[in-house]
């Protein structure tokens, strides 16, 4: 496996372990204009959850890969928290705020994949 992957599977891994909702993953690589390699997007149920989403995350890419984030933005009203892993940023939303924003939608032309929820 390599990091790159290491580093996306361990973000979903930690999206997961937190019961985090519609996860999808969207690739960027090589597309005009892309910050970053990789788009991860889920959400959480409740400013807690996005919460613990994010410090989910954290803690497994950390253990994982021991790689920390570049930034972490909004953690605050935890209602959007970015997360700057360099090559792949990670956005956790609560539903209404990622309906409003609709960010799933940019890169319509990119490859995306629905990761699977863990109920």
């Amino acid at each position: 496996m390599t990091e790159k992957n290491e580093l996306l599977q361990s973000i979903i891994e930690g999206i997961q372990e937190k019961k985090g909702k519609n996860i999808c993953t969207i690739r960027l690589k090589g597309m005009t204009g892309a910050v970053c390699d990789y788009f991860v997007i889920c959400e959480g149920n409740t400013p807690t959850q996005v919460s613990a989403l994010a410090d989910s995350i954290d803690e497994i890419v950390k253990k994982n890969t021991k790689e920390d984030p570049i930034r972490v933005h909004g953690q605050q009203l935890a209602e959007w928290i970015a997360m700057d892993y360099g090559d792949i940023i990670v956005h956790i939303f609560l539903p209404e705020l990622r309906n409003f924003y609709n960010i799933d939608h940019l890169w319509e032309d990119a490859n995306s994949e629905r990761i699977p929820s863990i109920d």
